[in-house]
């Protein structure tokens, strides 16, 4: 199991000065091995409550609010990562767990045994909220992502766009999903992620590009189009 704890702060940026920052950050900071030309795809399974408690935490700007999710990067990969992101104060908190495809699959049918197998207390504690609260499949999310890290202060930096959800299909690893845009196509999603404190030559980088901070999660703009919802 997975534990990390940092500062995470999200901004709306457009799809040119993305391309710019691209550039910038990759001659100062070493670029994700997975990045590519075209970077890397990113596919997450959202569960929530019925009354869509970790939804409507976001959107009301919880201080103490969750979300827990699968997240694989290939429709045919043999693995997926159960995590939970945790709002703590200025911190998030993510824990993660390593699933076979065969237990993932389960989960995205809302069948959590697989959960009890595991030692891990993290499992437990999973397998546990996510009955007691009756947690189900919500909604898949695809996007592309650019990464790039600093090993001072654990900063990672990344640029997420091509964003698009489903709430029809929650199968994680189906090869064809009926997705539909959550984002302008012109805009792009920055997060910039750090212990501490943010070294200064990356803010004066990030300074150059205008920026707006975002309040929503992708999460939270996938349910939005169904829940007719402004996020």
């Amino acid at each position: 199991m997975n534990d990390v704890l940092r500062q995470e702060k999200k901004f709306a940026i457009n799809v040119s000065d993305g391309m710019t920052l691209r550039s910038r950050l990759g001659s100062v900071m070493r670029g994700d091995a997975h990045n590519g030309a075209q970077g890397y795809i990113i596919r997450s399974l959202y569960f929530d409550t019925p009354d869509d408690e970790d939804f409507s935490s976001k959107i009301e700007g919880l201080e103490l609010r969750r979300k827990i999710r699968l997240r694989t990067y290939s429709p045919q990969s043999d693995f997926a990562m159960l995590e939970m992101k945790q709002k703590e104060g200025p911190y998030q908190r993510k824990r993660s767990l390593r699933l076979s495809r065969e237990e993932a699959r389960r989960l995205c049918m809302g069948d959590y045994r697989p959960l009890q197998a595991y030692a891990d207390p993290f499992a437990a504690e999973c397998y546990g909220l996510m009955h007691w609260r009756c947690y189900r499949p919500k909604a898949v999310v695809e996007y592309r992502r650019h990464a790039y890290v600093a090993r001072e202060n654990h900063i990672r930096i990344t640029l997420d766009g091509q964003i698009t959800a489903t709430e029809s299909n929650c199968d994680l690893f189906s090869a064809r999903l009926p997705m539909y845009p959550v984002m302008d196509p012109f805009r792009m999603v920055l997060e910039v992620k750090y212990n501490g404190f943010l070294l200064s030559y990356i803010k004066d980088l990030l300074d150059l590009v205008e920026r707006s901070e975002l309040s929503v999660s992708k999460y939270c703009l996938a349910r939005s189009v169904s829940l007719g919802i402004r996020a």
